[in-house]
């Protein structure tokens, strides 16, 4: 599987609406800036309501546009979240590993979420700051273990050294794809009334993400 920037001059095949939640000062922004600009900024303020950032990928030879949407998580900005989640594909659900709190708030965001975004979104649960070791609050067995129960991909990243953020990413927009390609696949075959070359496979169109990522967790002592 190829991945990687696309050529500016190349057509977009695919656009996916992928949303970060999570409380405020988690490291959203930090997290969008360092994917869509390989940026990272210790001065960073507050998101006030809400803004998005694209970057296009190439994902198995098709060019993949990811429109990321970054919100505040801050309560007051709660009523702006609702329509955030509109036409969402994809959902990084995002805590703070030095905060406690921020991960005992992930249960609400992502009833939240399961409440206004579309059945079928691909979810990945982040620890966020895994570069601060010595100040976790959280596990990586507690985290591994909520992802699994509520069926989530999971990974810890540092926005400030680049850790896992790109895979992070590529882990929702690739299982993204292979959820459209298997849907496109199948709506083809019933339209056509001809299993043809795939008669006798039975091709199912998955819901949420079920695996959990085994590769590198960050900065696990």
């Amino acid at each position: 599987m190829a991945t990687g920037y696309s050529d500016p001059s190349q057509k977009i095949d695919y656009v996916f609406k992928v949303v970060l939640i999570g409380d405020s000062a988690v490291g959203k922004s930090q997290i969008l800036a360092r994917f869509a600009r390989n940026e990272f900024s210790l001065d960073s303020k507050a998101t006030i309501g809400v803004e998005f950032q694209t970057r296009t990928l190439v994902i198995q030879h098709k060019s993949v546009k990811a429109q990321i949407w970054d919100t505040a998580g801050q309560e007051r900005y709660r009523a702006v979240t609702s329509a955030y989640y509109r036409g969402a594909v994809g959902a990084m659900l995002v805590y703070d590993i030095t905060k406690r709190q921020t991960f005992d708030h992930i249960p609400r965001w992502l009833e939240e979420l399961r409440n206004h975004a579309d059945k079928n979104i691909v979810i990945i649960l982040i620890g966020n700051k895994c570069d601060l070791e010595d100040q976790r609050a959280v596990s990586t067995e507690d985290a591994k273990e909520f992802a699994q129960k509520e069926g989530l991909f999971f990974l810890e990243t540092s926005a400030l050294e680049s850790t896992n953020v790109e895979d992070a990413f590529l882990t929702v927009l690739t299982e993204i794809f292979r959820i459209v390609n298997k849907k496109s696949l199948t709506a083809d075959e019933e339209q056509n009334g001809n299993p043809g070359s795939l008669a006798g496979k039975k091709i199912i169109v998955p819901g949420p993400a079920q695996v959990i990522p085994e590769k590198k967790m960050c900065c696990s002592s």
